[in-house]
């Protein structure tokens, strides 16, 4: 990996949460049955969830609904089904914990003089539960009510490239979903998997990581043997 900043070493990481600094208690298939059985009494027939990702299998969803129902029965639904996948985080979060190494790691990277930021697809009161002092931690955060659109829309990233003023080619996107992976490219960014949620290795570097380890320890590991940071 070729950082392409003039020192060509990494200037920031932009991390995920769930899965990379925390447990992944969630349990999506759950969640999209759960929003299934809701969109099935707006709609003639029980909707089939697929492959897609529970907040787009939503937006499909509220469409759906405001295509036979009207605009004001999708969005009742559409607050409906939020309250319900919040219900579903919070509660994961109360299950959940910070990886032990969480707060170690990225205070090491901040003494290294990194620019650090998190962007979730979860929401703050979920994260505030496992992670109470993110911000004493990290110099940005953002959660899904803090973008228009969560990642892998490039926005989520390009809003935390922004805020810490580093261009995308000085930065590393970390995380331990493919989706991830895709948030780094579309955003221009290099990308790193971790395996320490449901994906190995294998199966990050297949999604277009530019580099895998274990874990986030294991992942400073690499980058300090490059001289990255």
């Amino acid at each position: 990996m070729n950082v392409d900043c003039p020192d060509s070493r990494l200037h920031a990481l932009i991390l995920d949460f769930d899965g990379t600094l925390a447990e992944l208690c969630l349990d999506f298939d759950e969640m999209k049955r759960r929003l299934g059985a809701l969109a099935e009494s707006y709609l003639d027939a029980a909707p089939a969830p697929g492959a897609r990702p529970a907040l787009e299998w939503l937006d499909e969803l509220t469409g759906r609904i405001a295509e036979a129902e009207g605009r004001d029965t999708a969005l009742e639904f559409n607050s409906r089904a939020r309250f319900l996948i919040m219900d579903m985080e919070l509660a994961a979060a109360r299950q959940g914990r910070l990886f032990p190494f969480t707060r170690p790691a990225l205070a090491e990277l901040r003494a290294a003089g990194l620019g650090l930021a998190v962007i979730t697809r979860n929401c703050s009161p979920a994260v505030n539960i496992v992670f109470p002092d993110i911000r004493d931690f990290v110099d940005v955060f953002l959660a899904r009510e803090d973008v228009a659109r969560t990642k892998p829309d490039p926005l989520h990233a390009r809003t935390a490239l922004a805020a810490l003023d580093v261009a995308p080619g000085c930065a590393l996107m970390v995380g331990d979903h493919p989706l991830d992976m895709a948030t780094a490219h579309a955003a221009g960014m290099h990308a790193a998997g971790v395996a320490s949620g449901r994906v190995d290795e294998a199966g990050l570097l297949a999604a277009g990581a530019d580099l895998t380890a274990p874990d986030l320890p294991g992942l400073l590991a690499l980058l300090r043997c490059r001289n990255l940071f």
